[in-house]
């Protein structure tokens, strides 16, 4: 396997031990509602993932088996959107977080994150090859009723209602809202995605980043105000891993355009 792009900040206030990494797992898993793992292998993938080492988190989350296959797309997904520079490769990992996902659903049906990966990666996947052609092929559909099955095993899952209301935003910015609503896409129920998202994880930079660009995408330039201040406010959060790090200064580049 090619050698992934390193986590290019500064990770030293993003390293766990397993103390440490129980201590802080409620904080760190607001978005995801994650359990804890009991398994050792396990939590040391996880120890990879946060401190930004997402090749490491992904090799050792495969090699834990069933257990692991949760931080490993996680560590491939995460990876791909925000450091994979090759469209091609990064579209191609979409899609096997999306295959391995979908596997571990017919194992773990109660699993809500099997349901979470498989939206979140062909979300992605589906922006990456054009909204509009990704609803021809029926990805939509597919997006949306894993995030609704996400939402319904785990109510608190804050990571799954942001991708649902950007579900319901992207289609209906890039459709229209009458083509939305064969897509089962609606304004109201995007907007009330994104503030419940806030609501279960409100230190979330992407929760904030994500309702800033629904609230465009949904109801237009009147709303950029708010968008402006959502982007502040997210590139002012304190992060406490590697990810969220990667989310913060994202925030910082939106405010810079």
């Amino acid at each position: 396997m090619a050698k992934w792009t390193a986590f290019p900040y500064d990770n030293a206030a993003f390293q766990y031990d397993a103390a440490s990494l129980k201590k802080h797992w409620a904080r760190l898993h607001a978005g995801d509602a994650e359990p804890f793992p009991k398994d050792a292998a396990v939590q040391q993938a996880w120890i990879h993932f946060h401190a930004g080492e997402f090749q490491k988190a992904y090799e050792a989350g495969l090699a834990a088996g069933s257990a692991g296959i949760t931080v490993a797309n996680k560590a491939q997904a995460i990876y791909a959107n925000y450091l994979e520079k090759k469209e091609k490769a990064k579209l191609e990992m979409f899609l096997e977080v999306a295959e391995r996902a979908e596997s571990l659903q017919e194992t773990e049906p109660k699993n809500a994150n099997a349901w979470y990966w498989q939206a979140y990666a062909l979300g992605r996947y589906s922006q990456g090859i054009s909204v509009a052609k990704a609803l021809a092929q029926g990805l939509g559909g597919k997006v949306k009723a894993a995030l609704e099955k996400a939402i319904e095993l785990a109510p608190k899952h804050a990571d799954a209602h942001i991708a649902l209301g950007a579900f319901h935003a992207e289609v209906i910015d890039k459709v229209g809202k009458l083509l939305g609503k064969t897509q089962g896409a609606d304004t109201a129920t995007g907007l009330k995605m994104f503030e419940q998202a806030l609501k279960l994880n409100p230190t979330s930079a992407i929760a904030m980043i994500e309702r800033a660009n629904g609230l465009v995408m949904l109801e237009g330039d009147k709303r950029m105000a708010v968008a402006e201040q959502l982007y502040a406010d997210a590139a002012a959060c304190e992060p406490m891993d590697a990810m969220e790090c990667l989310d913060v200064e994202l925030a910082k580049e939106e405010l810079e355009e």
